[in-house]
């Protein structure tokens, strides 16, 4: 067939002047004939050469890898996402069956009641640097009947309070790193003061819901099928441990495999550190109260932890995303859904009673701080900030901080 015809229903390719020679060069056939003089130029049909020579489809695979690194990504993240959650219940059952012998470290340290509970919970936040491996650790020692309702109900407030000193911690790391700008110490007051301020009358209501009872119509156990489960494959193999270790180091290893769910889970989940400018930019439309008391308690919903929701204010404040203004209701927001977790984790206990305790825990945080976005947000603000201000004037004052958060818990332990 001539090069000048044109096959029927096939879209050819525009037809181009080439020097054959330099055609030649480009694909690596020079020197295959004997040498002559100069040809003439011609028409070529470049799509009839390439196909000819085999080149179509060469670059075909190069598309196609992004389409397969994204398939292999979502593999890994959903594979990791279900070892996080066998490692969560897994977790879970551990330290059920070693509620004994975190029963006998409780009696070593004396703590009995809601305030030693307390204590426990806010120091055990500091060690582990998170509150929801202790929170959910409160719920496996009362359904172990290790701990009442009240305490557990304690424990898991003072763990939502040793949470928020990731944001101080965070805060000091940039202190250092970025010429003794204070800015990030500023930030982390704000979160422990807010945080404070929200949780102390939130523990005292929620005690005295628990014992009127409010809430006590809205305990649920796992579903059948998923109690069963759990029963038949992860609670025998917490009996198997059980067999082998004594209750204290079954309860360490209990502690250290929910540690290790949480961090994978962690993996799993949106990276928003370092901040993307996609959220920068959603996070900037945003400065109104209400506005950012809904984003802090979004973030914290889609990375199921208050320690890096909370955290995130720290760079995102410096850039001057987050105006300061808008840290207080941030805060108040990433506090109530932090306890998602919390529930679930009681939900897989298959303990009416241990969702009743969380439950009540969220729906009395989440009234009060509505009401005070609502009724009092600008004075109570302004108090926030002010002592917050106050507060990382001078390192005096700050070092009188940092002695207070640490001795308070350790006096509530104690006593």
């Amino acid at each position: 067939m001539e090069a000048s015809e044109a096959r029927a229903g096939v879209i050819r390719a525009p037809r181009v002047f080439v020097d054959p020679e330099a055609a030649e060069a480009r694909l690596g056939l020079i020197g295959l004939e004997a040498h002559g003089t100069a040809r003439p130029r011609v028409f070529v049909d470049l799509e009839e050469v390439e196909a000819r020579l085999g080149l179509i489809g060469l670059e075909a695979p190069s598309a196609a890898r992004p389409r397969l690194r994204s398939a292999v990504s979502a593999l890994l993240k959903l594979t990791s996402g279900l070892t996080a959650l066998a490692l969560f219940v897994l977790g879970l059952e551990l330290l059920t069956s070693g509620a004994s012998g975190a029963g006998s470290l409780l009696g070593r340290l004396s703590a009995d009641g809601p305030l030693n509970l307390f204590g426990f919970g806010w120091l055990g936040a500091y060690v582990v640097l998170s509150g929801s491996p202790v929170a959910a650790t409160s719920l496996t020692l009362f359904d172990g009947g290790v701990i009442t309702d009240v305490e557990s109900f304690a424990m898991i407030n003072g763990s939502r309070f040793g949470a928020s000193f990731m944001v101080l911690l965070v805060g000091f790391i940039y202190y250092v790193r970025h010429q003794r700008n204070p800015d990030g110490l500023y930030i982390g007051v704000v979160a422990l003061l807010t945080t404070v301020s929200i949780y102390t009358p939130s523990a005292l209501i929620g005690l005295l819901a628990l014992d009127q009872g409010w809430f006590s119509g809205v305990g649920v156990g796992a579903p059948p099928g998923v109690a069963t489960v759990i029963d038949s494959s992860f609670g025998g193999l917490a009996d198997q441990a059980d067999k082998v270790l004594p209750g204290l180091a079954l309860f360490a290893l209990g502690v250290a495999v929910l540690m290790a769910s949480f961090q994978l889970f962690d993996k799993v989940l949106p990276n928003l550190e370092p901040p993307s400018p996609r959220l920068e930019r959603v996070l900037a439309f945003f400065h109104r109260p209400l506005a950012m008391f809904i984003m802090g308690g979004l973030v914290t919903l889609v990375t199921l932890s208050v320690s890096i929701s909370l955290t995130l204010l720290v760079p995102l404040a410096l850039k001057g995303v987050v105006r300061r203004h808008g840290i207080v209701p941030y805060v108040m927001g990433a506090n109530i859904t932090t306890f998602i977790d919390t529930l679930f984790a009681a939900v897989l206990l298959d303990s009416p009673r241990a969702v009743t305790v969380v439950v009540t825990q969220l729906v009395v945080t989440a009234a009060i701080s509505i009401a005070v976005l609502l009724l009092v947000y600008q004075p109570y603000q302004r108090a926030v900030l002010g002592l917050a201000h106050r507060v990382t004037a001078n390192r005096r004052a700050f070092i009188a901080f940092l002695a207070t958060i640490v001795l308070v818990p350790g006096v509530l332990l104690a006593i």
